[in-house]
C-alpha cells in the first residue's frame, strides 16, 4: 500500500531492487538520492524489489523511510519474469500505484503509466563485454521499453542521442540530469585518509569501476608521461575491481613503482576526503551515461581533466580541462595544466557550476513526469 502524504501527488511505484546488487554503482546512488528528493518534496513514492532471504532493512542501502514491498521471486527469477511474461505487474505487489518507474533495465509488468530511467546503452556499445543470457535480457528490456514506456528519462543528451540511434521516440525521452550531495570534508579527513593509505605525496585521483570503457591503459600511459616532469604527484585510482584483462594495466603500473596507488572500493566518507584531497581528478572514460564521478570531483572543488566529445563534456561546460580519450599527451598536457598555475581558478569554477546540480531539482523534474503520465498526457 502506497501511503497518502500529499493527495495532489499520484502514488509512484519505484523498482529499488539495484540496491541489493552486489555493486549498486551509479544507479544505486540515483535511486537512493532521487528517493530521498521525491520524499522530501511529498511525492506518494513506495519501493519495489525482489525477495530475499531475510527482511532487507532500507537503512542499509541508503533508501529513506518509505513504503517498500517485496516480490515473491528472488532477483533473477523475478527480473527474467518480469522481462519475458510481464508478470508479477507492478500494481499487484503495490496495491493503489498510479504511475510505475522502472529506474534500470529491471521493467515490471504494468498496465500502469510508465516511465524507464535508461543510465546507457552498454550492451549495444560494447556487446563483447556482456554474456549471451545478459545481451538478450538487455535487447528484451529495449524493446518492451520501445514499445511500452510512456516516458524515457535520460541523465544526459549523449544518452538521449544513443537511446534515439537505438529505436526509441525522441518525443518520449526526458534528459534530467542527476545531481550531487557532497559529504562535509575537514582537512583532518582528508590527513586521516592520506596516513591510513600511505598517500605522502600529493595525487591525482581516478574512480570508478575497472572495466575496458574505463579507459586505464591509456590513463597510465598519460601518467607516465606526466609523471616525468612531476616526480611530486602520484595516481591514485579508486573503485572495486570490475571486470576485462587488466594485465596491460599491471604492466604498466610496474613502470612506475611507488607512484601508483590502489585503493579498491572505500567508504562514502573516505572517498568524499579522496576527493578533496586529490590535486585533480581525471576521468579519460571512452563513453559514459552521465559520469557522475566528475560532477562529484567538482564538488569537492578538484579541477577535472575528462573526455572531450562525451556526456562528460556536458557536465563539466567549460570548467574542466578536456582531452581526446584516445591521446595520452593530451591528457598529460591538461594534467600539467590542471595541477599547475590554472588549479585554483578552475577548482572555483568547477565548484560553481556543481552547484547547478542538485538532487532537489532532478526530483523536481521527475515528479513532473509522475503527474503528466498520471493525468494521461503522456503522448
Amino acid at each position: 500500500m502506497i501511503d497518502d502524504e500529499r493527495t495532489d501527488s499520484p502514488r509512484v511505484a519505484m523498482v529499488v531492487e539495484q540496491l541489493w546488487q552486489p555493486v549498486p554503482g551509479g544507479s544505486g546512488t540515483y535511486i537512493v538520492e532521487l528517493a530521498r528528493a521525491l520524499r522530501e518534496r511529498g511525492v506518494r513514492l513506495a519501493g519495489l524489489a525482489a525477495r530475499h532471504g531475510s527482511s532487507p532493512a532500507l537503512s542499509d542501502v541508503g533508501l529513506p523511510p518509505m513504503p517498500t514491498r517485496f516480490a515473491h521471486l528472488p532477483r533473477t527469477a523475478l527480473y527474467e519474469s518480469w522481462n519475458w511474461l510481464r508478470l508479477p505487474r507492478a500494481e499487484a505487489v503495490l496495491p493503489g500505484a498510479q504511475v510505475v518507474h522502472a529506474t534500470t533495465w529491471a521493467i515490471p509488468g504494468t498496465r500502469l503509466p510508465l516511465a524507464v530511467t535508461v543510465h546507457d546503452v552498454a550492451f549495444l556499445r560494447s556487446p563483447e563485454h556482456f554474456t549471451r543470457r545478459g545481451n538478450a535480457y538487455f535487447q528484451r528490456a529495449l524493446e518492451r521499453t520501445r514499445h511500452e514506456a510512456d516516458a524515457v528519462i535520460v541523465p544526459s543528451h549523449a544518452t538521449a542521442d544513443d537511446c534515439i540511434r537505438a529505436g526509441l521516440d525522441g518525443a518520449r525521452i526526458q534528459v534530467i540530469p542527476h545531481g550531487v550531495r557532497p559529504l562535509p570534508v575537514t582537512g583532518a579527513k582528508v590527513a586521516a585518509f592520506r596516513g591510513t593509505h600511505g598517500l605522502e605525496r600529493e595525487y591525482v585521483l581516478w574512480t570508478g569501476t575497472r572495466e575496458p570503457r574505463k579507459n586505464l591503459p591509456v590513463l597510465l600511459r598519460a601518467f607516465a608521461l606526466f609523471s616525468a616532469d612531476h616526480p611530486d604527484l602520484d595516481l591514485v585510482l579508486v573503485g572495486p575491481a570490475g571486470w576485462g584483462d587488466d594485465a596491460e594495466e599491471r604492466a604498466l603500473a610496474a613502470e612506475l613503482p611507488g607512484r601508483i596507488h590502489v585503493l579498491g572500493h572505500l567508504s562514502n566518507a573516505d572517498l568524499a576526503a579522496a576527493y578533496r584531497g586529490a590535486r585533480a581528478f581525471v576521468f579519460p572514460s571512452i563513453w559514459e551515461g552521465f559520469g557522475l564521478p566528475v560532477l562529484e570531483a567538482m564538488a569537492y572543488g578538484t579541477p577535472v581533466v575528462t573526455s572531450r566529445g562525451t556526456c562528460m563534456e556536458e557536465v563539466c561546460g567549460d570548467t574542466g580541462l578536456l582531452a581526446d580519450a584516445d591521446a595520452p599527451e593530451q591528457i598529460a598536457a591538461q594534467l600539467a595544466a590542471a595541477t599547475g598555475e590554472a588549479h585554483d581558478d578552475l577548482a572555483a569554477a568547477g565548484l560553481e557550476r556543481a552547484r547547478t546540480f542538485t538532487w532537489e531539482e532532478c526530483a523536481a523534474a521527475h515528479a513532473q513526469v509522475y503527474s503528466t503520465l498520471a493525468t494521461g498526457a503522456s503522448r
